[in-house]
């Protein structure tokens, strides 16, 4: 098999996932739109995510992802109608996070989606940016 680009992974990993941009994430975060169970999870690795990360985010490094999804957002165990809760994937730029999404439906999770552009674009974008308090 030859290599592969990790933008050529990227770009196959976003033909078959959902994508929503920041002010679809954005109405989707409003109280006023009451989106149960939603759960936002950051993806990025814990010094990106000191930087400033979206308000009520979950952090959990791709690294850890697919091991620790479970104990972090389900409590232990995920039941059966657990899968489809909303969840939304966050890295820098969106690449990271469409390949988290491929994995997450490979597991069985069937409403995962993918923050196209990332914190980058939710930053850029003007909305809430919550940082973490210094000790």
């Amino acid at each position: 098999m030859p290599f592969r680009p990790f933008n050529d992974l990227v770009d196959d990993a976003k033909r078959t996932i959902t994508e929503i941009d920041c002010e679809e994430l954005a109405e989707l975060l409003d109280p006023a739109n009451d989106v149960p169970d939603l759960v936002v999870i950051d993806i990025r690795e814990a010094d990106e995510r000191a930087r400033g990360h979206i308000p009520g985010s979950i952090g959990l490094p791709r690294g850890i992802l697919d091991r620790d999804i479970a104990k972090v957002v389900f409590g232990g165990a995920v039941a059966d109608h657990q899968l489809a809760r909303p969840i939304v994937l966050c890295c820098a730029g969106g690449s990271r996070s469409a390949l988290a999404a491929v994995s997450l439906r490979a597991m069985g999770f069937t409403n995962v989606q993918s923050l196209a552009g990332g914190f980058g674009a939710w930053g850029k974008s003007g909305r809430p940016v919550e940082h973490p308090r210094s000790h």
